[in-house]
Order: structure tokens, then C-alpha cells, then sequence
């Protein structure tokens, strides 16, 4: 949970500034302890107070004396580095607050100018306005317009990407094409149609000049079946 902002304000009553000094004094030294132990550096701290008469020194005279020692060894550029006085500090939430201000400023006409906008856009005339206010409403509607755009671009990119992502979509869904493969016929009935077809392809393929040649001549020899066991099939003495 975070502590809430303190208002930087010099406190007129004398008993509240006293115990809000030694409050944070008290934790001043405990950050400066902190700060030595954890990282490892070598820090001091000198406090001079109204209340009291000796200054007040962590971690003492010795080792305040030694980083003092070490710190003047320094070059002048690197301790005036990041050094604050009380002056330069006040200057410096100056400059903060006052480009709050301004920023804070244009904000506020930002928004009055966008009021006038819709005002105009109502039907209300503009004759009260001067040339700075003229101005002001130009470059307001000159940044919608260009918010509008940005918008529209947007739609637009957001609308051909859905329909290119729903097209690549779609024919990835899309099932591959199912190769017909002929039937195949099996069974009895299957094959007597077998049969028959090639029976008649191959009596359409004999003509009348093909004849068969089981006679001499035009005649053709065709067996006795009336008498099985008489008459023999093949009238030749090789087939008794």
C-alpha cells in the first residue's frame, strides 16, 4: 500500500513541526543505515536542528569525518554533480509546477475549443469569436479530422485482413476433391455379363467373308448328339 503524498509546506504550528522533525529525522537515519548496509557504501548523515544544540551524526564523528575526507578527494564537477541546496531544490519544483501549469493550460482550451466546435456544428454562430479563438478551433478540428482518418485507415486494414484470413480459412476447411475409382463387378452375375459381352464382341468381329473352318470348303460339320453313345463326337480314326 502506498503512503499518501506529504504537502510540502512549511507547518505553522510549533508542537506539530517539532514532532514531525524527530518523526522524520528518525527515519532519515534508518534510510541512511539502509542504504550503508544493503549496497554496501560508505554515507553519512549530519543533522542540525533548532531543538537541539550539537548537530546529530550517523554513524559517528570518525566515520562522518572519513566519507567527507573521501568525498572532498572527489573533482569538483562530480560532487556538484547531483548536489541540491535548499534553493536550487525550491527552483527545481518551480520549473515542475509551472510546466504542470502550462500543460494543464492547454488541456483546459483544448477542451473549451472542442465545446465550440460542437456548438457550430449545432448551429450556433461564431461572432463572438476572436482571431485567436478562430485559430485555436482550426487546429481543433484539424486534429479530429486527423483522428478521423486514422480511424477510417484502420477500419479499412482491419476489414481486408478479416477478409483475407476468412478466405484462407475457407480453403483450408475446404475437403480434397474424392477420385472416383470404377466398380468392379464381382459375382456370378458379374461375370456371365463379362462373358456375354465378349461373346458378342467377338461373333460382331467374324463377318460373313470370316468363316469357320471345322469343313471343306463352305460347309461346316456339325455332330450327331442325338446318340451318345453310338456316334462318336470327332469323325477322325485318331478320336475313336
Amino acid at each position: 500500500m502506498t503512503r499518501k503524498k506529504v504537502k510540502l509546506a512549511f507547518i505553522t504550528n510549533d508542537s506539530a513541526r517539532k514532532a514531525t522533525f524527530k518523526k522524520r529525522k528518525k527515519g532519515l537515519m534508518k534510510k541512511v543505515s539502509e542504504l550503508s548496509t544493503l549496497c554496501g557504501i560508505d554515507a553519512c548523515a549530519i543533522i542540525y536542528s533548532p531543538y537541539e544544540n550539537q548537530p546529530e551524526v550517523w554513524p559517528n564523528t570518525m566515520g562522518a569525518q572519513r566519507v567527507l575526507a573521501e568525498f572532498k578527494r572527489m573533482p569538483e564537477m562530480e560532487q556538484s554533480k547531483k548536489m541540491v541546496n535548499q534553493e536550487s531544490f525550491i527552483r527545481q519544483r518551480i520549473a515542475k509546477a509551472s510546466e504542470q501549469l502550462k500543460k494543464q493550460s492547454k488541456e483546459n482550451r483544448e477542451k473549451e475549443m472542442t465545446e465550440v466546435m460542437y456548438q457550430c456544428l449545432a448551429g450556433k454562430g461564431m461572432q463572438n469569436l476572436n482571431l485567436g479563438d478562430l485559430n485555436d478551433l482550426g487546429w481543433v478540428v484539424d486534429q479530429n479530422l486527423k483522428e478521423i482518418n486514422k480511424r477510417i485507415e484502420a477500419f479499412k486494414k482491419g476489414a481486408s485482413s478479416s477478409s483475407s484470413s476468412s478466405a484462407l480459412v475457407s480453403q483450408a476447411v475446404a475437403p480434397p476433391p474424392v477420385e472416383q475409382k470404377p466398380v468392379v463387378e464381382l459375382g456370378l452375375e458379374g461375370m456371365q455379363r463379362t462373358q456375354t459381352e465378349w461373346f458378342n464382341d467377338w461373333m460382331n468381329n467374324n463377318t460373313s467373308e470370316q468363316q469357320i473352318g471345322f469343313g471343306h470348303g463352305d460347309e461346316m460339320i456339325i455332330p450327331n448328339f442325338n446318340d451318345n453313345h453310338n456316334t462318336s463326337m470327332w469323325p477322325n480314326a485318331f478320336f475313336p
